[in-house]
């Protein structure tokens, strides 16, 4: 294993070098040409210390790792794939940026309304960089922020990354967000998000942070900030020639009184085993700063129960508090890493009864669907029919929220709008009629889907 301080500087590892590096010998031809022709659609960016540290290359192609940051020939339907081959050994770029286009939007880039229905106003101005859902929670996109250390293949907001500018999210300063937080004092809770916040230096994160302490913005108690790097590039917080600054900036915000919350993204247990992995926990958890880890469950990297409960028993043991399993969002490449509710659900109640009380602080598995955070409670038979037990642990309408409601059972559903309710209701509790229109209408074209995976429970 090469040492903490034989990476230096970040360097990032993309399509454009991929091949210089002595790991590239090692992939076969075909899944090289995979890389090649799937980056150019979706986002690929990788490092060093990825590659040589959490990647085992006998495993290849199963190794989990790799299939989270390195593209996949299924992540594109078959005629997607052939197409873009085809015009890639053409060079004919003018229609390759046109398929590619298309190929993106048809991937629903920005789900669950964040465009349509999350961008706060204020004096009837939309806010570019702010997100507003959830009433406690407001989150802010740094614009320096908006790229990570390596990049996840399942991830929700791949459009950040791929040059689709009037679908980006990103804020230059804060003077919004303040005017905003003053403006709307139920605001408790600030998530710094990206991207990665953690990839910006000290004294540009510091711009962001500072003002969110100053006098005036009593009822903001909590700043999270989202964050991979832990796992990707955890010298930001240990060598890096400004860790120690970023952690006395963390000292600071706890000095000040709010609660600072390092929301963790973590995929496999694989990401907690280097040294400096858990040295920048260690680091990170001594300033004062809550470590919780959250991530969604992911086909071909930890669709299994063994792997959940590994990850919580080792980040409880390193003082972290594991928070949420996700369920794979609606875009992306998502028929490639989605499963089933049913299957998620199992897989979290078998993980879930593993560790003790201190790991059971998870939540999940939960789907960040457009009318909230929606948790597949279970599976149970009422009155003869068998359903899915279903909770808004989070909510546009904080009146829906803790409330249970239930779908009928269905095997193939792997998202809120695959599901229909149960007991011949019409409509959810969260519904409108219009809401229950578009609901049947994606029930339509997901039934009218050949192929979709098949589970009995």
């Amino acid at each position: 294993m090469t040492s903490r301080n034989d990476y230096g500087r970040y360097r990032a590892v993309t399509e454009h070098n991929i091949a210089q590096t002595p790991e590239w010998h090692w992939i076969d031809p075909q899944h090289q040409e995979a890389i090649r022709v799937v980056s150019q659609v979706l986002p690929f960016r990788t490092n060093e210390y990825v590659i040589r540290e959490l990647i085992e290359w006998g495993n290849l192609p199963l190794d989990p790792i790799f299939q989270l940051v390195f593209p996949q020939r299924g992540m594109l339907s078959a005629e997607e794939y052939d197409r873009v081959r085809t015009l890639l050994e053409r060079d004919a770029q003018q229609e390759l940026a046109a398929e590619i286009s298309r190929i993106r939007y048809s991937l629903n880039p920005h789900p669950a309304g964040q465009l349509t229905h999350n961008v706060p106003r204020l004096d009837g101005r939309p806010l570019p960089g702010l997100q507003h859902k959830y009433r406690e929670t407001v989150l802010l996109f740094p614009a320096q922020g908006q790229t990570c250390h390596a990049y996840c293949t399942y991830c929700f907001r791949w459009a950040q990354f791929v040059g689709m500018p009037e679908v980006k999210f990103e804020a230059r300063e804060t003077d919004d967000l303040v005017a905003y937080l003053k403006a709307n004092r139920c605001v408790t809770d600030v998530l710094i998000t990206g991207g990665d916040p953690m990839i910006m230096k000290t004294r540009v994160l510091r711009k962001y942070i500072e003002p969110l302490l100053a006098a005036g913005l009593e009822n903001v108690q909590t700043i999270r900030i989202g964050t991979k790097a832990l796992g990707y590039w955890p010298q930001r917080f240990v060598t890096d020639k400004d860790a120690d600054d970023c952690l006395r900036l963390f000292e600071e915000v706890v000095a000040a009184g709010k609660h600072l919350a390092v929301m963790a993204h973590y995929s496999h247990p694989a990401e907690l085993k280097p040294e400096i992995a858990r040295e920048a926990v260690r680091r990170v958890g001594s300033t004062g700063a809550q470590l919780r880890m959250q991530g969604p469950l992911i086909r071909h990297v930890n669709d299994n129960a063994q792997v959940w409960a590994e990850l919580w028993r080792e980040g409880v043991k390193l003082g972290m508090i594991p928070y949420y399993m996700f369920i794979e969002r609606d875009t992306g490449a998502r028929n490639y890493f989605e499963v089933p509710l049913a299957r998620c659900h199992e897989i979290f109640r078998d993980a879930y009864n593993q560790v003790s009380g201190l790991g059971r602080t998870v939540r999940g598995p939960s789907m960040s669907a457009f009318p909230g955070k929606v948790r597949v409670c279970g599976v149970s038979r009422i009155h003869g029919e068998k359903v899915f037990v279903l909770e808004m642990i989070q909510a546009r309408n904080p009146e829906w929220v803790g409330r249970p409601f239930f779908a009928k059972f269905n095997p193939r559903a792997s998202w809120l709008d695959h599901l229909e309710p149960a007991f011949g209701e019409r409509k959810f509790l969260f519904e409108s009629d219009d809401n229950a229109r578009r609901r049947i209408v994606a029930q339509s074209e997901f039934w009218a889907q050949d192929g979709a995976e098949v589970i009995a429970v």
